[in-house]
């Protein structure tokens, strides 16, 4: 591709030869012949000052926000906002034939995009999705590594998506992707905010800023459906140019839930006079499935379709997963990671459970530290037994974490046991439960892996309950 089709749609401020470009890329590592190499300013590296390396190892241009005086430069006012474009050129501007359904906030957003995508193949379209737990194609699947791509990756996807003729994309939007400019270049049909609760300070600082990012969303669609019950849905909405419609179960607002009845494996309430069945189970499932309503009524389909549709949905691996296991006790396994998240998914269980809830869960290293007592206190203030143990500990000593986690434990009349490693947290849990009892593994989710150190090794907590139930039997 011409160097010059590339550039389309950026701000140029300095001259430059037309010629041949072979990819992009903003990784050392992914330099080849004949390639563009984009210097991008990170936390820990700054390419600009790899550039002249970049030329030597074959890359024909470099592109640049700083003055370095090469002859092969070219100056940019951004370059992380010019390398998500020139990911988007290099793949025929295929998004641009997409419709995008955008979901963002701090939980909710995986189950949410997954329900849509479920309602709209209901409704007899085949859409992509981009997201934390997998990337897809249609019914192809693709592993992910962040909830929203890096650019080059994220195009690749979108250039499959319409060479294999489908119209909708589902995506979650994270803040990290919005500040990293990530999404430069893209519109989106429908934004959607979830909720908005303490996460991700370790990386934006403030609260303010958290929020600050997850609006750009709204300021980059044409639809808005918001959470009115949520403390943030005004900010997400206030001096937007969107068409908006709001949800919730308290509020005065567009679509509001009523009569909700909560069971063990499912939802159900009325919705203008209609009544919805949600197979999962928790208050949240009301929240999620009425932005996953409204998101798909926003592209034009009618809400009766819609209701009906979603009765259908599958459940979402990691996210109030019910393991089979022919015990007398339930085993579930949710991503919850916050305090909210952990909360909303004790309560949910809570709802549900004859007996006691136990409750297993670490916090992550290298991480948001303020959150960890929040946690301690709001899993010991609900749950009847607290398992507190090892999450992805990276850097970080796993006792130091839990140390942090019992400060918000004091006083609690919850019982509290400390088993660092989770494996054996995992079979004390277990190994304690009795009939009409649930234990929640809250925090890995969908997550096959442990962090620990800097590698990340093998690590799927539906193997270790199967290798213990089978011990015990």
């Amino acid at each position: 591709m011409l160097l010059s089709e590339l550039l389309k749609g950026i701000n140029i401020l300095s001259e430059y030869e037309d010629r041949e470009i072979s990819d992009v890329t903003d990784k050392t590592h992914r330099i080849s012949e004949g390639c563009a190499f984009v210097c991008v300013v990170g936390a820990r590296f700054d390419g600009h000052t790899f550039a002249e390396n970049a030329l030597k190892e074959g890359a024909k241009a470099v592109i640049v926000s700083k003055d370095l005086g090469l002859e092969e430069q070219i100056l940019v006012e951004n370059t992380r906002e010019a390398y998500a474009v020139m990911c988007k050129n290099l793949n025929d501007c295929a998004v641009d034939k997409l419709t995008l359904i955008g979901i963002t906030g701090t939980n909710g957003k995986t189950t949410t995009a997954f329900v849509i995508k479920d309602i709209l193949a209901q409704l007899g379209e085949k859409s992509g999705l981009i997201g934390t737990v997998k990337n897809m194609v249609g019914d192809k699947e693709f592993h992910t590594e962040l909830t929203t791509p890096d650019p080059y990756d994220m195009h690749k996807l979108f250039k499959m998506m319409v060479d294999d003729g489908i119209e909708y994309c589902v995506m979650e939007t994270s803040s990290q992707a919005f500040h990293q400019m990530r999404l430069a270049g893209i519109h989106f049909k429908t934004g959607a905010f979830t909720n908005l609760t303490q996460d991700h300070l370790d990386y934006h600082g403030t609260i303010e800023e958290y929020k600050r990012c997850k609006k750009m969303l709204f300021l980059n669609c044409d639809e808005a459906v918001i959470n009115a019950d949520d403390e943030t849905g005004e900010y997400m909405s206030d001096g937007i140019f969107a068409h908006t419609k709001t949800y919730g179960i308290n509020s005065s607002c567009d679509y509001k839930a009523e009569d909700i009845e909560y069971f063990s494996d499912r939802v159900e309430y009325s919705l203008n006079g209609k009544k919805v069945i949600f197979n999962i189970p928790g208050s949240f499932s009301v929240y999620n499935s009425l932005c996953a309503i409204g998101s798909v009524c926003s592209l034009g389909y009618d809400i009766e379709e819609v209701i009906d549709a979603i009765s259908c949905a599958g459940t979402v691996k990691g996210r109030l997963e019910l393991l089979k296991t022919n015990t007398d006790f339930g085993v579930i396994i949710d991503y919850a990671h916050t305090p909210d998240g952990l909360e909303k998914a004790i309560n949910a269980v809570r709802g549900f459970t004859e007996g006691r809830v136990i409750t297993l869960f670490g916090c992550g290293g290298d991480r948001d530290k303020t959150k960890r007592p929040k946690m301690g206190r709001m899993a010991t203030d609900l749950s009847d037994i607290v398992v507190v143990t090892t999450d992805n500990p990276r850097t970080e000593d796993p006792d130091e974490i839990i140390k942090d986690i019992l400060i918000g434990t004091v006083g609690s009349k919850a019982e509290v046991i400390c088993v660092t490693d989770r494996s054996e947290a995992i079979a004390y849990a277990l190994g304690i439960a009795k009939k009409g009892d649930t234990v929640i593994l809250a925090g890995k989710g969908h997550e096959t892996y442990q962090v620990i150190g800097k590698e990340r090794v093998h690590y799927d907590e539906r193997e270790v309950v199967a290798e213990v139930l089978g011990d015990k039997k």
